[in-house]
C-alpha cells in the first residue's frame, strides 16, 4: 500500500482533487443558498463561523510547529522508543491546537469558547443550575424542548448530562470559567491521537502506527478541537476503543476490557451520536486475537456501569433522546435543508481530515478489497505478538522473533503491508467512515459537523499512514489547517 509507482501517486492526487472540488461546490451552493433564502444559518458554508481573515498571537506558534512536524516528524516517528513517541504526539497536539486555537487570541479563541449562549457553562454562571446534581438530573427532561420553561441552552439539550456535570465537577474543584474548560478540552483531547496510535499498534503493527504519529499530530481537525467540547468527547471515545483493543489482543483482557465498558458507557453519556463509535468498536472486536470475545463478560460489565448510576439518579437516557429529537426540529434542524447538508457535511469532512486522509482512504478501499480476495488473511494474520503493555516498547523474547514487517527493508515493508497490517488498519479506518456516513444519513447531524464528527475523524486520520512521501501531504495538511485558521473566524 505504500507504492509510489506513478498511476498510484495519480490515482492519490485524483482523490484529493474530488474532495476539494467537493468543497469548493459545497461553498458556491451553500452562499447561493443562504443569500436566497437563508436557511443554511450559517455564513460561511459549508462550516459554521464567518469569513474573516485574521492574524493573531498563535500565528508564528502554528507555522513553526508546522515547519518543525513537515521537517522532523516522519523521522522522529521511525526512531524515538514507542513511548517517547506516544508523548511527543501528545505534547505536538497540544502545542498545535493552541497554537491554532491562539490565531483567534486568548479570549476569543480560548477562553470565551465555552461561555456562549449556546455553551454548557452557560448553566453554572451567572446561576448555577446543577448546584443539586441529583435534582438537576431528575429534572433533565423537563427542560429540553423549546417551549418548556426555563429550557437548556442548545448544548446542553443536545447532549446527555455526562457532558455538563464535566464542567460542572471542574467549577467545583476550583477550576470554573471558560478559560479552564478550554484547557480542559484541548489537553484532555489532545490524547485522542495517542489513543488512536495504540490501538493501530495492536491490530496492525507498530509499523504503520509509526507512520500515522505525523499526520495525527498535525491533524486539520486541530483548528476545531481548540476549543470544543466536542474534541474531549472524541479523545473519552478514543480511549474506549484503544482499551478494547488491548483486551482482544491479550493485553490485560479482564482490567483492559474492564476500563473499556466503562468508557464506551461514559461515551453514550456524553454525546447520543457517539453511539455510533459501536461501528469502529465492532471493527475493533473482529480485528482482535482469538479468543476475543474472553473480555467481553468485563466490556459489558463495566458498559453497565455509568447508564446505571445516570438511571439510578433520575435520568432517562431514552426519554431524553426522544425530545431532544422534537427539539432539534423546533430549531434550525427542522429548516437547514437535508438535499444540501447530506453531501456538504461531507465536504466539512474533507475539511477536517485533510487531503491525505482522502487519498489514504482510497488507498485504505484498495486494501479492504484484499480481505474480499483472500478473507483468510484477516483471520490468520495478526498483529505482531506483545504480552507487554503497548505503551511500552518491549524487547522481543528470543522464542518471539521480531515481526518481518519490522525487521524488513523498505521494500520488504511494502510487501508486508500489502498482504497483513495494511488490511487490518483498512478495516479501522472504513469503519469510521461507515460510522459517519450513518449519522450522515441520519438527517440529524445538519451543519456543524466540523466539530459533531471529530470522534469519527480521528479514526481516519491514520489512512495517511497508506502514503508514500508522508512529507508532501503532511506540507498540504498543515496549509489547510492554516489557511481555515486564518481566514473563518469560527465558531467552535
Amino acid at each position: 500500500m505504500l507504492s509510489d509507482r506513478p498511476r498510484d501517486v495519480l490515482r492519490d492526487l485524483a482523490a484529493a482533487l474530488a474532495a476539494a472540488l467537493l468543497v469548493l461546490t459545497a461553498v458556491i451552493v451553500g452562499y447561493v443558498i443562504e443569500h436566497s433564502d437563508g436557511t443554511l444559518f450559517v455564513s460561511a458554508a459549508p462550516l459554521y463561523g464567518s469569513w474573516g481573515p485574521h492574524v493573531g498571537p498563535g500565528t508564528a506558534a502554528a507555522i513553526t510547529v508546522a515547519v518543525a512536524v513537515v521537517a522532523y516528524g516522519p523521522l522522529l516517528a521511525a526512531r524515538l522508543p514507542w513511548r517517547r513517541l506516544l508523548s511527543a504526539v501528545w505534547g505536538t497536539t497540544t502545542v498545535w491546537t493552541f497554537s491554532l486555537a491562539l490565531i483567534d487570541g486568548w479570549e476569543r479563541g480560548v477562553a470565551r469558547r465555552l461561555t456562549a449562549r449556546y455553551e454548557y457553562l452557560q448553566v453554572i454562571s451567572p446561576v448555577n443550575r446543577f448546584h443539586d446534581i441529583p435534582a438537576a438530573l431528575r429534572d433533565f427532561t423537563h427542560h429540553i424542548l423549546l417551549h418548556s420553561p426555563d429550557h437548556w441552552p442548545a448544548h446542553i439539550a443536545g447532549h446527555p448530562p455526562a457532558a455538563t456535570l464535566t464542567f460542572v465537577l471542574l467549577d467545583r474543584i476550583g477550576l470554573g470559567g471558560g478559560a479552564w474548560a478550554g484547557v480542559w478540552c484541548v489537553t484532555v483531547g489532545a490524547t485522542a491521537g495517542v489513543a488512536v496510535l495504540v490501538t493501530v499498534r495492536v491490530l496492525a503493527g507498530e509499523a504503520l502506527a509509526r507512520r500515522a504519529a505525523p499526520f495525527l499530530a498535525l491533524a486539520p481537525a486541530a483548528v476545531w478541537m481548540g476549543t470544543s467540547a466536542d474534541g474531549y468527547f472524541a479523545a473519552v471515545a478514543a480511549w474506549a476503543l484503544a482499551l478494547l483493543a488491548l483486551a482482544v489482543t491479550g493485553h490485560r483482557p479482564r482490567t483492559t476490557g474492564l476500563a473499556s465498558g466503562l468508557l464506551l458507557g461514559l461515551t453514550a453519556y456524553l454525546s447520543y451520536g457517539l453511539t455510533l463509535i459501536s461501528v469502529i468498536a465492532c471493527a475493533v472486536l473482529l480485528l482482535g486475537r482469538r479468543p476475543r470475545l474472553r473480555p467481553l463478560p468485563y466490556t459489558l460489565a463495566g458498559l453497565a456501569v455509568v447508564p446505571l448510576a445516570f438511571t439510578l439518579l433520575g435520568f432517562n437516557w431514552w426519554e431524553a433522546y426522544r425530545l431532544l429529537v422534537t427539539r432539534y426540529y423546533e430549531g434550525a434542524g427542522g429548516i437547514r435543508p437535508y438535499g444540501y447538508w447530506v453531501w456538504a457535511n461531507l465536504a466539512c469532512t474533507v475539511l477536517i481530515a485533510g487531503p491525505a486522509s482522502v487519498a489514504g482512504l482510497r488507498r485504505a478501499g484498495a486494501a479492504a478489497l484484499r480481505i474480499g480476495a483472500a478473507p483468510v488473511r484477516l483471520r490468520t494474520t495478526p498483529a505482531p505478538e506483545n504480552r507487554s503493555p503497548a505503551l511500552e516498547n518491549p524487547s522481543p523474547a528470543p522464542e518471539q522473533a521480531t515481526p518481518a514487517h519490522e525487521q524488513a527493508t523498505p521494500a520488504h515493508e511494502k510487501a508486508a503491508a500489502t498482504t497483513g497490517p495494511a488490511p487490518r488498519l483498512a478495516v479501522l479506518v472504513i469503519a469510521a467512515l461507515l460510522a459517519l456516513l450513518v449519522a450522515d444519513l441520519s438527517g440529524m447531524s445538519k451543519a456543524e459537523t466540523e466539530r459533531i464528527w471529530l470522534p469519527f475523524v480521528m479514526w481516519m486520520l491514520p489512512a495517511g499512514a497508506f502514503l508514500p512521501r508522508p512529507r508532501a501531504w503532511l506540507i498540504a495538511q498543515a496549509a489547510l489547517a492554516l489557511l481555515l485558521n486564518h481566514l473563518v473566524l469560527t465558531g467552535w
